[in-house]
């Protein structure tokens, strides 16, 4: 019976019953208690299948991806980072806790490399790229590989952990660049291009298309960050981080940095226009400077306005449904000295209404440190307009 069904399983692997190479093998090396020698099976009309000869493609037959590539690839760098770490455990021995108990036989704190991968891609034909602030943190050289094999040392001009951006330079002439494009031009649904060394596969080339815009930081999942984020269904994955996202002329419109871990085909970059700016920023002074207002806020709807009506640490109440409500003021912030009040609902920032807390936070990001910024808020069923000086984000 065995042997029955053995043959059965070998004709239907010649007929294509649906098993790869992989589980034709297995199959059977698990089925080996008697060796069975089946008759070959040997087609009598099949001609030998004549495969075209390979002609080296030009231009004119190339997609756009393909034209994306070629146009991007030679500009779009590996960057590997090295840092010391120091092992946790070593750092909690010397609680002085463990210490009275051991005394001087502790372990000694131990310190370890660790190693990662990144991508980045050449602003300017003289070294200077941008990258993720998360590739190079920690760091403050590294090493540079061009898609040609080229290697060069790079340094560390500047990083920004509020927009996870930051500049590489390396010294060199005549670099190939990338061409930059514009995000605030996209629409969902437009084609996507990513170009990146994912798992240190370098030169990687994903295409998809723009899944949505506008993407707020803690929708991502890092609500730390300043940055309204860029959707795409291009493959993103580890390494990949600094690498650029392209439109269909082969244009840069964002940095890819995130993926979520949750889910599949979700990936997110930061908009070009952000990205520049700081990186203009990293270039002049060595860091980038972020407007603060110092006010803590929530997007009012009417469950929201129930809730927090029913706190007992509130001393205000809540008369509207939406809205973006003061909860909270720092003090000796720019808010306090400009006389926000807990329970303020903000209607407008520099003159453009917003609804959610989000559009308030990108108001105040575009706004400059110093200068005088117009805030409307409605305060007692009344409006007022406040004179805010944005001060430099507290670096604690």
């Amino acid at each position: 019976m065995r042997i029955k069904q053995l043959g059965v399983y070998i004709g239907l692997l010649i007929l294509g019953g649906g098993m790869g190479v992989w589980g034709s093998r297995y199959l059977l090396q698990t089925s080996q208690e008697q060796t069975i020698n089946p008759p070959a099976v040997v087609p009598t009309n099949l001609k030998p299948f004549p495969f075209p000869a390979q002609k080296p493609s030009s231009k004119s037959n190339l997609n756009f991806i393909a034209q994306a590539a070629q146009k991007v690839g030679p500009a779009v760098v590996r960057i590997d980072a090295t840092r010391q770490v120091s092992d946790q455990m070593g750092q909690t021995f010397e609680h002085p806790f463990f210490r009275r108990f051991f005394g001087n036989d502790l372990p000694i704190p131990r310190e370890h490399i660790e190693r990662g991968t990144g991508s980045g891609f050449i602003m300017s034909a003289d070294g200077q790229l941008l990258t993720n602030a998360h590739v190079v943190d920690g760091t403050e050289e590294v090493k540079v590989t061009l898609k040609d094999g080229q290697v060069y040392q790079g340094k560390v001009l500047g990083t920004d952990p509020m927009t996870d951006v930051a500049v590489v330079k390396i010294n060199a002439t005549n670099l190939p660049t990338v061409d930059i494009g514009s995000a605030e031009q996209l629409n969902p649904g437009e084609w996507a291009i990513a170009i990146g060394n994912p798992l240190g596969l370098d030169n990687t080339v994903t295409v998809g298309i723009i899944s949505a815009l506008g993407r707020s930081s803690s929708e991502v999942g890092v609500p730390d960050k300043r940055v309204r984020f860029i959707q795409t269904d291009a493959a993103i994955n580890p390494g990949n981080s600094g690498g650029p996202l392209l439109n269909a002329q082969g244009q840069v419109i964002g940095i890819n940095t995130a993926i979520r871990a949750d889910a599949q085909g979700l990936g997110f970059a930061i908009p070009i226009e952000t990205a520049q700016r700081v990186a203009n920023q990293l270039l002049t002074t060595g860091k980038a400077d972020h407007p603060y207002l110092g006010i803590h806020m929530v997007t009012l709807n009417s469950e929201l306005r129930k809730e927090l009506n029913q706190d007992q640490q509130l001393d205000f109440k809540i008369t509207e449904n939406e809205g973006v409500l003061v909860v909270r003021v720092v003090n000796d912030s720019p808010a306090q000295q400009a006389g926000f009040k807990p329970g303020d609902i903000i209607v407008r920032v520099g003159g453009k209404p917003v609804r959610e807390a989000v559009e308030v936070q990108e108001q105040v990001e575009l706004s400059t440190i110093g200068q005088t910024l117009l805030v409307e808020v409605t305060r007692d069923g009344q409006p007022k307009t406040l004179k805010v000086l944005p001060g430099s984000f507290p670096s604690n």
